[in-house]
């Protein structure tokens, strides 16, 4: 690390000392802008040089500064949504300029965004989709933060996994923790390396220091990088030499309401935001907390983890029972295969006289209870109601699960959020500024993975150095993952259950564990005449003696001696993660040297992931595991035809330590064909390589049974599923397990699984759209597209079984799905100002085409999905409101988890403001999903009520 380090450090030198030598010829321009009717400073106000890339942006006070390496005389050009643009010749440096604007019939369409080239460009001249969500958008959101109303964006759904935990996705294969959507917080990508979810706004920024969201739909990788393949949200917090000052933030509320497993609870949230400018030197920090109780997950539907499916019955009359959000239950074991080995103990204590004579009295029909009495004080008086039961033939080939604990008895939904972020910064000339940031943030939380997880006291810090000037930028950064006091769920629930009583007995006692129990009090009660519900009910309430009760000195001991214990001890559901990531990138904009008749970008990255679980994550335990990733990238654009028409060319190479190197071009065109109207179209690739957990999880869920493995060569062969153990395939497993239940076995069922020697490996995204954008007179936007993805090496996930002895491994594995999966839709959305009223509203339509052979469907994405708005920021003298309505079809989820319908839903999101200008403050009350309809987005999560709020802002 220490020569990567130097490496890093000269590079900054060389660049601080070509920045300095650049900036010899500099011009600097300063001055204000206001309102021409009101007289009041206007904020946000973009100041560019005409024809060039760089620029600023007016501060809270309407100020600005800037310097550029553009030689004079050049034009500047003075422009802000609502207003007409002004344009100035400047001839030299130029201080105290005052322009005052005045409104503009053309309102809509005017913001600049710099995600989709990487350049700053009129929203409406993007070559690609983007969403924007700016400073305005921001003070009239609805729901309680503005990452709750990324729902609101067009083409956007997302998945809630609980409180403060959700996943962005954008054209389907939607999923828990998203590891197809990159999200980048000041070019941070805020990706947990070891758990492998993006940790959305846990560590991200506060609504009070955002200053913009902007979210590109589809494949992004030519520019971004690995990942991005189904999208890429950029978040932007404040500069703080143009947004100084002191500025908080208190919401108040209540959720949970009609909630009959907790009643109201209280939901409290506090930001502050400071930062102070002198002159070169700029300071900001923040601090964000958030208290409230959790949404519960209490799905208790039965699932059937072979056949991945919902099916009929609960505790009460399935003794195989398995609800979703219920855990422990996952062991179970055929009550059939039990009695027969305990038919060989019984056999065992007894003499061959005694053995006859009890065989001669069943064949004879004699009395099971004069039977049973005849072994009083014998060993084998127990055993005597399974022997009678298979004799007999009343003992059924089934299937019974232990008693599992419901999920509200295990996790912590005491959720807390407590982040922190401070950046230093210095112009080193007018146009060069390093930047030192730290983001940090601790939680609990609870997360959706291939089993529920508690984070407790779970935290990731993120750690940046910075040197960005009008053509450039360096930047280093780390993420350091910390996962404190997080557990399993589903393994705690079965250690508990093992705590008051194994599953299995010791080989000095086999008539002592749980499924024995539940055999010897099943045969017997069958035996004496019970029918089938009732002796399994019996047999229950027999194993069950003596349960760890939630709430009870014995349940919490047995709790908190788990939940302490890692995984790898082989006793605890902890899980002991400190994964590292490294990231080093750069870009120079080559456009000035070219007089801007021609664009040109390039750029690099390096990438490292130390991988330290201790075992309790990834086969980590005796060994270091580092993956290394690189990338270079290079875009060439250029205006055609009178600036009618731009053409941009982009491609990126990348290679990973375990995988071959790969290329992703991307080729868009934008042609404009009237004033504000614009039609795009583009062919884009992207990729996105095996998650760290893809390549070398080794992690024991399901209650233990099921283990999940990475999909590498490396680990397929250290468990010889390519070699001399061969796993066979789940549906001739489970025909196999059909055999048996007959008290027939036929082993000829059994279907080998044929790995891919090569192992999983990076799936890609050829990507088309086409769209249009444009002002169809000064009130009234339009922006639509239609696309079609062709995904190729679609990376999903096999269930395999592998026979060791009499008894089979349940292993799941990463791999390539074979043949393409195509998919394609659309979304069309429109904004119009009615007076001084704002009507919003855009529908998406998503769908999947015929898949492979064998292929999961895990789309996990509405047909369709729509967004209605109304706002107004002023209907009547500081009163301002906003209101927005959701719905989306029903669709099926597909997930390691768990798997079922997702039903149709709608929401209404609505807040009512005061503003309070003589005091900087502002007053919003207002509430999502304010008619109380609870929902859920995923199979096997929460649902989501209503949350109702007051706030109060101050400097907002």
């Amino acid at each position: 690390m220490s020569k990567t380090f130097t490496k890093a450090i000269f590079t900054l030198l060389l660049l601080c000392i070509t920045g300095v030598v650049a900036q010899a010829q500099s011009v600097t321009i300063s001055g204000i802008v206001t309102d021409k009717a009101t007289r009041e400073p206007i904020p946000g106000v973009g100041i560019t040089v005409k024809g060039k890339t760089s620029g600023t942006a007016t501060n809270e006070n309407g100020k600005f500064s800037f310097s550029t390496t553009q030689k004079a005389p050049f034009t500047i050009v003075i422009s802000f949504i609502g207003y007409t643009s002004l344009e100035k010749e400047i001839t030299g440096n130029t201080a105290n300029l005052a322009f005052e604007l005045e409104p503009s019939t053309i309102v809509l369409g005017q913001d600049v965004v710099i995600s989709a080239s990487r350049t700053p460009e009129r929203i409406l001249e993007s070559p690609v989709s983007v969403e924007r969500m700016g400073p305005a958008a921001l003070k009239e959101i609805s729901a309680p933060s503005f990452y709750d109303a990324l729902n609101n964006m067009k083409g956007v759904e997302i998945s809630t996994q609980s409180l403060t935990f959700k996943s962005v996705n954008t054209r389907g294969f939607n999923s828990n923790g998203n590891t197809r959507f990159n999200q980048l917080v000041d070019g941070m990508d805020n990706q947990a390396p070891g758990l492998n979810f993006s940790v959305g706004n846990i560590i991200g920024v506060s609504d009070l220091d955002l200053d913009n969201v902007e979210l590109l739909p589809g494949a992004s990788s030519a520019l971004y990088g690995a990942g991005g393949i189904n999208g890429t949200m950029l978040m932007t917090s404040k500069n703080p030499y143009d947004y100084q000052g002191a500025s908080f933030q208190f919401k108040t509320g209540i959720n949970h309401l009609n909630d009959d497993n907790t009643g109201n609870q209280q939901y409290n949230q506090l930001d502050v935001r400071m930062a102070k400018a002198w002159n070169r030197f700029a300071v900001k920090g923040t601090f964000s907390f958030l208290q409230a109780k959790d949404w519960q997950a209490d799905n208790y539907s039965n699932f059937d983890r072979n056949a991945r499916t919902f099916i009929p019955g609960d505790r009460a009359s399935d003794p195989n029972y398995d609800g979703i959000n219920v855990y422990g239950d996952e062991v179970n074991a055929n009550i059939l295969s039990v009695s027969r080995l305990l038919q060989g103990g019984f056999v065992a204590q007894l003499p061959p006289a005694a053995l006859t004579n009890i065989n001669n009295a069943i064949a004879a029909n004699i009395p099971y209870a004069n039977i049973k009495a005849s072994l009083a004080g014998t060993a084998a008086q127990p055993l005597i109601g399974v022997y009678y039961g298979l004799n007999k033939g009343l003992v059924s080939s089934r299937d019974v699960s232990r008693t599992g604990y419901n999920e509200v008895d295990l996790v912590d939904y005491d959720t807390e959020s407590l982040k922190a972020s401070g950046s230093l910064h210095y112009k080193i000339t007018s146009t060069i500024q390093a930047i030192a940031q730290l983001n940090w943030g601790r939680g609990t939380s609870v997360y959706t993975g291939s089993d529920r997880y508690s984070l407790r006291n779970f935290s990731i810090g993120q750690y940046k150095l910075e040197l960005k000037g009008q053509d450039f930028f360096l930047r280093g950064y780390t993420t350091q993952e910390r996962s404190g006091d997080s557990y399993i769920s589903s393994i705690l629930g079965s250690f508990i259950n093992e705590a008051y009583r194994p599953s299995e007995g010791p080989a000095t006692d086999p008539t002592s564990g749980w499924f024995a129990q539940y055999a010897i009090a099943y045969g017997d009660a069958k035996s004496t005449g019970a029918s089938d519900v009732a002796a399994h009910t019996a047999a229950r309430a027999f194993a069950d003696r003596g349960r760890f009760m939630p709430g009870t000195p014995q349940f919490e001991g047995a709790k908190s001696a788990i939940v302490n214990s890692t995984i790898s001890s082989g006793k605890g559901a902890k899980f002991n993660d400190k994964t590292n990531l490294y990231h080093y990138e750069g870009m120079y904009d080559f456009s000035d040297a070219f007089n801007n008749a021609l664009e040109v970008q390039v750029g690099g990255s390096y990438r490292i992931y130390q991988l330290r679980s201790g075992g309790t994550i990834f086969d980590d335990l005796n060994d270091k595991i580092d993956i290394n990733e690189y990338g270079a990238f290079a875009q060439l654009a250029k205006k055609m035809f009178n600036d009618k028409f731009k053409l941009s060319v982009s491609g990126r190479y990348d290679k990973s330590t375990n995988f071959d190197g790969r290329f992703t071009p991307r080729v868009s065109g934008v042609l404009t064909v009237a004033p504000n109207n614009n039609i795009r179209l583009s062919y884009q690739t992207g990729y996105r390589n095996p998650t760290t957990q893809n390549q070398y999880i080794d992690l024991s869920v399901a209650g233990g049974r099921q283990r999940l493995i990475g999909g590498i060569p490396e680990m397929l062969n250290k468990y010889n599923l390519l070699t001399t153990n061969k796993a066979f395939t789940d549906v001739s497993y489970r025909a196999f397990l059909a055999s048996a239940a007959t008290g027939a076995p036929n082993p000829a069922l059994l279907k080998a699984y044929e790995f891919d020697p090569r192992g999983v490996r990076p799936e890609s995204v050829q990507a088309y759209e086409i769209g249009y954008k444009g002002l169809l007179g000064p009130k009234f936007l339009i922006d639509a597209y239609a696309y079609y993805n062709t995904y190729k090496d679609f990376i999903t996930a096999v269930e395999v079984y592998q026979q060791n002895g009499t008894k089979f491994s349940k292993f799941g594995a990463p791999v390539n799905a074979n043949g393409e999966v195509n998919s394609y839709g659309g979304a069309l959305g429109i904004d119009y100002l009615l007076g001084n009223y704002n009507l919003s509203g855009n529908v998406s339509y998503n769908k999947l085409q015929d898949l492979p052979v064998d292929y999961i469907n895990d789309f996990n994405t509405p047909k369709v999905r729509y967004n209605l708005g109304l706002g107004n920021k002023e209907i009547i003298k500081n009163f301002g409101f906003n209101v927005n309505y959701r719905w989306q079809d029903k669709f099926y989820w597909n997930s390691s988890f768990a798997a079922g319908e997702v039903p149709a839903f709608s929401t209404l999101d609505a807040q009512v403001n005061l503003k309070i200008p003589s005091v900087k403050s502002m007053i919003k009350v207002g509430g999502s999903n304010i008619l109380n309809k609870y929902y859920f987005t995923s199979y096997g999560n929460p649902a989501v009520g209503a949350l109702y709020y007051i706030g109060f802002t101050y400097n907002p």
